[in-house]
């Protein structure tokens, strides 16, 4: 009796995992467990999805946040991966707005190091620069070694894809802001290294699914609300998580788009949306706002330490 009771849990445990493998693609030997991202190969968000998933993920570049969104609705791949926050430049706004158009969850954060890279033709020198090309993000990163050298800063949709136009259209006189990995990957030079204005410049991305994750003790909720328009709405809201000692991350407003000077609330804060407490302060809230919209709940990154050799950065 007690072996039929031993071999019905294996068989049924076996069952769990094959069923598990099969939806990730491990079946047979092989994996296949597929990544969205936003930016061509060398990209700092194909950097983030390695640093969560590992060497061994199959990624698909994608021209805009957009397209990374809809290949995980669509289940064209098993997650995305994309930028949401850098500590200089703030937010990433369109990642936010994207959160309201689809119903994708928020399953894991990422803090990645940034360092970045001017990259040019080989043999080129830094003073025959001119132009330089880069996501908007970066070359505000990188504002005050622009300013010094006199370069013209033009924006483009991705920092290694600025290296890739420059290589493909032979364009001499510039350059691109992008990782080290970039300049690798399209066989081109460097020509300054760590041209950041801050040294501890570090972005946080958001990995999507379809359901976010379970409880780990080491959890943040990501929401979204929008709050009634009468005095003291937005402090009733916040008054809830104070109420039950929740901390709160960040708080960050953003149009609503359909109606002038009204705005959406995105809120992080510390725990799990399972746990009673936030459960408690999630159930207030939604007699005091006019909409909210769970984000998911996710296990925490650690905070950087840059003096650490074991952070997770790219630019190498």
């Amino acid at each position: 009796m007690e072996f039929t009771k031993v071999f019905t849990l294996v068989f049924m445990v076996k069952g769990f995992i094959l069923g598990f493998m099969s939806d990730i693609g491990l079946v047979s030997g092989e994996f296949v467990l597929r990544v969205a991202f936003q930016g061509e190969l060398g990209a700092y968000s194909e950097s983030a999805v390695y640093s969560f998933f590992g060497s061994s993920v199959e990624v698909k570049p994608c021209k805009n946040f957009g397209e990374v969104f809809e290949s995980v609705k669509t289940g064209d791949v098993n997650y995305g991966v994309v930028p949401i926050e850098n500590s200089i430049e703030g937010s990433v706004n369109r990642t936010y707005d994207l959160f309201l158009e689809y119903d994708l969850k928020v399953c894991g954060e990422i803090i990645l190091r940034i360092s970045h890279c001017l990259i040019a033709h080989k043999g080129t020198k830094l003073d025959q620069i001119k132009t330089v090309y880069s996501h908007p993000q970066a070359l505000a990163q990188c504002r005050k070694f622009l300013e010094k050298h006199k370069l013209k800063a033009i924006s483009t949709f991705d920092t290694a894809g600025s290296v890739k136009m420059i290589k493909e259209e032979n364009m001499m006189g510039a350059a691109a802001i992008a990782s080290e990995r970039a300049a690798q990957i399209y066989s081109m030079t460097i020509l300054a290294k760590k041209i950041e204005d801050i040294k501890n410049n570090s972005t946080r991305f958001f990995v999507l699914d379809k359901k976010d994750s379970p409880y780990s003790g080491e959890d943040k909720t990501s929401i979204i609300f929008a709050a009634k328009s009468v005095p003291g709405a937005l402090y009733q809201v916040l008054k809830e998580f104070a109420d039950r000692n929740i901390n709160l991350n960040k708080i960050e407003s953003r149009p609503t788009k359909s109606t002038p000077w009204e705005y959406h609330f995105y809120l992080d804060f510390e725990g799990h949306r399972t746990e009673t407490k936030c459960q408690q302060a999630l159930n207030s809230i939604r007699d005091k706002t006019i909409f909210v919209k769970i984000l998911g709940s996710y296990k925490a990154a650690k905070k950087p330490n840059f003096n650490s050799k074991n952070h997770p950065k790219a630019d190498t």
